[in-house]
Parts: structure tokens; C-alpha cells; sequence
């Protein structure tokens, strides 16, 4: 009798034409491939949505080991972001050191010539 054909602790493999662990045997999966292979394949008949979320942390697993992330550069940040080096190290909105927001920068003048404008328009004198 081989060892396929019996199963300790149920029955839900033997319902299966190829069993798990056969199928990772015969095609050198690495452990958390099989347990992969192993949780989808019994889902419907032992833990349900249970071996499915088993299933999704061993592919997380794998991507993990196999695809590590690799940082993105400063520069690669700032074109994703859509905007300069030098924009981001700006404040967006410009605050003063009361942290209330800063008019544009202007000149002297152009304040000035600003004040002059509105005290020509203004009603009151």
C-alpha cells in the first residue's frame, strides 16, 4: 500500500485525483510553493477562506524571497512625485516661523506700489 493511499487526520485529499504533496514531490516544488499548492487545493473541504489567507501569506512569502523590493532612488521619488528635487525641499504652502502661511515673496517695492494702488481705490479717503 503506498502512502497515497491513506490519509491521517480526514479524508479531504484522498477526494483529489493528483494529492498535493504528490504533485510537490514529483515537481521539486521548494516548501512554501507546496504549501501553497497544498491550502488551495483543500480549501472547499477543511478551513475555507482560512486556507485561502494561508495560502495568500506563503505567495507573500515567495514574492519576498524571490522579488525583494528595491528603494527607488531620490530621483526616481521625486519624477513619481512629480515634481523637482528642489520643489520638495521648498514648504508647501510657504509658512513663516509661526507656521502661518507666507504671501509670494515680493519686493519692497511691489508692496509698496501695492499699498499705494489699494489707498487710491479705497473709499474711506
Amino acid at each position: 500500500m503506498s502512502a497515497y493511499d491513506k490519509q491521517v487526520g480526514g479524508s479531504h485529499y484522498k477526494k483529489m485525483k493528483i494529492q498535493p504533496s504528490k504533485f510537490v514531490i514529483e515537481n521539486e516544488l521548494l516548501f512554501p510553493e507546496g504549501s501553497v499548492i497544498k491550502y488551495i487545493c483543500r480549501h472547499r473541504f477543511k478551513n475555507g477562506k482560512e486556507d485561502l489567507e494561508k495560502a495568500v501569506h506563503f505567495i507573500e512569502m515567495i514574492i519576498e524571497r524571490d522579488y525583494p523590493t528595491i528603494p527607488m532612488t531620490e530621483e526616481e521619488e521625486y519624477r513619481n512625485a512629480g515634481i523637482t528635487k528642489e520643489e520638495a525641499e521648498r514648504t508647501y504652502p510657504p509658512q513663516n516661523s509661526w507656521g502661518m502661511i507666507k504671501p509670494p515673496e515680493t519686493s519692497g517695492k511691489d508692496w509698496v506700489d501695492g499699498y499705494k494702488q489699494w489707498k487710491k481705490g479705497c473709499p474711506h479717503n
